[in-house]
């Protein structure tokens, strides 16, 4: 069986991968006109302040020096103290990383149940009036910006209708689970009530990441549609007598899941992306919004580990794509 070399040889590749990318965000973070110390210590610090929180950061030592630590410190699993909270920024990493996870599986979700049959209804009947409505809705979708999205869904469905929550992630405290996600430590503890306060401050950061998704999914899936439509195998499934329903959905679709994959492990890490703006928005307590205030307080080691955590989340899920896609379809191993 190949897919075990295969899996070997992508997971191989990632560490000069996540190398290379360690090294790009250390020289980005060391050459901005921005001197962290003075960030950290405020307008008003003196000299002697400024140059005591130089020291004790490590900042007054040479830059191979500093580069050289942190690469020893990430063997360990160690990506450094935030310079702005002094906390370890693994820590914090870890605990916002449930609340990013559960808006992109939501997202994801709404990308699937909306572009998924929309994609198929478009190049079922392509080049008919639906599918010209469906592709006009796909254009619009993809040009849209999360941060307008997100501002839409708030005036309308939160203050105008008082609808769905303006921000936050739950209504009072978070409930104490083992997952760290709302929906599922809900669920386990029987704390209905707060089910449903989750699932109202989940909905519009989740709408305004999976529109856009959902307009991506259908056009894809609009374009695979359309190329097998005339395949022999359909034609033959046609003359045997099969239904239209059963042809579409059971061969048809089928045909393409394996590209299907590959377009969902795409979609979510842009999704990462996007959820950098749209937690700030929200004030979603996620990873993204954790970026924003680094970036705003010049906190490049918090900025180096929201990177490097990011990146790593994105290529595993890139090897788990390329895995699923073998799976599927074994004739694509080399």
């Amino acid at each position: 069986m190949q897919t075990l070399p295969f899996l070997v040889n992508r997971l191989i590749w990632l560490v000069p991968t996540l190398f290379a990318l360690v090294t790009l965000m250390f020289i980005l973070t060391r050459v901005i006109p921005i001197d962290p110390a003075i960030m950290i210590a405020g307008e008003n610090a003196s000299q002697a302040q400024i140059e005591q929180i130089r020291d004790e950061f490590g900042l007054r030592k040479p830059l191979v020096v500093q580069y050289a630590s942190y690469v020893t410190a990430l063997t360990r699993g160690d990506l450094g103290i935030s310079l702005y909270t002094q906390r370890p920024i693994a820590e914090e990493l870890t605990s916002r990383l449930p609340a990013t996870i559960e808006l992109t599986f939501a997202s994801l979700l709404i990308a699937a149940l909306l572009g998924t049959p929309s994609g198929v209804l478009a190049g079922i009947y392509n080049n008919t009036l639906l599918d010209h409505a469906l592709r006009v809705a796909a254009v619009v979708g993809v040009g849209l910006a999360h941060f307008w999205i997100a501002i839409q869904l708030q005036l309308i469905f939160s203050m105008d209708l008082d609808w769905f929550p303006l921000s936050g992630r739950i209504e009072g405290m978070n409930p104490q689970g083992p997952t760290g996600l709302l929906l599922v430590d809900t669920v386990l503890s029987g704390d209905w009530p707060q089910l449903m306060s989750a699932i109202q401050h989940l909905a519009l950061p989740a709408l305004t990441i999976g529109l856009p998704a959902a307009a991506v999914v259908q056009r894809f899936t609009r374009n695979s549609i359309i190329n097998n439509i005339d395949a022999p195998f359909i034609t033959y499934q046609i003359a045997m007598g099969y239904s239209r329903r059963k042809i579409v959905w059971k061969y048809l679709l089928r045909t393409s899941l394996a590209a299907t994959v590959s377009l969902f492990g795409l979609t979510a890490g842009v999704m990462l992306a996007g959820v950098v703006a749209v937690e700030t928005v929200f004030d979603w307590p996620g990873m993204g919004s954790y970026a924003v205030r680094s970036i705003m307080y010049s906190d490049y080691n918090a900025v180096m580990g929201f990177t490097l955590f990011a990146g790593t989340l994105f290529a595993l899920l890139s090897v788990l794509v390329d895995v699923l896609q073998v799976i599927i379809d074994p004739r694509g191993v080399a």
